[in-house]
């Protein structure tokens, strides 16, 4: 597969603005982990590999870490991944693009990989393809890939789909929200869980 030359972005928020919007929300009584908590329903084997593809400043992966799984965070922005180290440098952080993953670059295989926050309508136009087959290749047989996203035009949920069936990925489940709400034409968010085609 040709990829696309590299391109530059980031989050529109500096790292302390990211972690202040969240903190805000958890301290208005909104739950932040529903990602992680849905994962480890999927999971359901503390213990296992887990790559948090776009962590961000870490939000995620370190709650997969609290409860007991082997989190591995990929970010291409600097700040951002350094915010996440400073909050747990023992963890394993890479600066990657995932449309450019090299293959020592969290080679796998991991029992899921997570796409949470908006990655897929972050990453590079024209890439979404090449970040799906990388991130495919990192999955077990049996693993699963969870992504959520906007639908605000940006990426439908066909073009997705797609994407996910010629990197040799199925459709197992799909929800409108974090916490496994129905899906329907009217949905405005879309969280998708994908597994290789092997899968028995």
């Amino acid at each position: 597969m040709v990829q696309p030359e590299p391109a530059h972005r980031r989050v529109p928020l500096s790292p302390d603005a990211y972690d202040w919007r969240w903190d805000d929300l958890a301290a208005g009584g909104a739950e932040v982990h529903g990602e992680a908590a849905l994962v480890d329903a999927l999971v359901a084997s503390p213990g296992a590999r887990i790559l948090d593809a776009g962590c961000g400043t870490g939000r995620v992966a370190l709650e997969l870490t609290r409860r007991q799984y082997v989190t591995v965070g990929i970010d291409v922005d600097p700040a951002l991944l350094d915010r996440a180290r400073s909050k747990a440098p023992n963890l394993e952080w890479g600066e990657a693009d995932l449309a450019r993953l090299e293959p020592d670059v969290a080679p796998g295989p991991f029992a899921a990989v997570v796409l949470a926050g908006n990655v897929m309508i972050f990453v590079a136009r024209g890439t979404e393809a090449s970040v799906l087959d990388n991130l495919a290749g990192r999955l077990a047989p049996d693993g699963v890939l969870v992504s959520g996203f906007q639908l605000s035009g940006r990426l439908s949920v066909d073009q997705y789909d797609a994407h996910a069936a010629a990197a040799g990925l199925r459709i197992v489940d799909r929800w409108s929200t974090w916490d496994r709400a129905p899906f329907t034409d009217t949905s405005d968010y879309v969280v998708s869980v994908h597994t290789p085609v092997s899968k028995r």
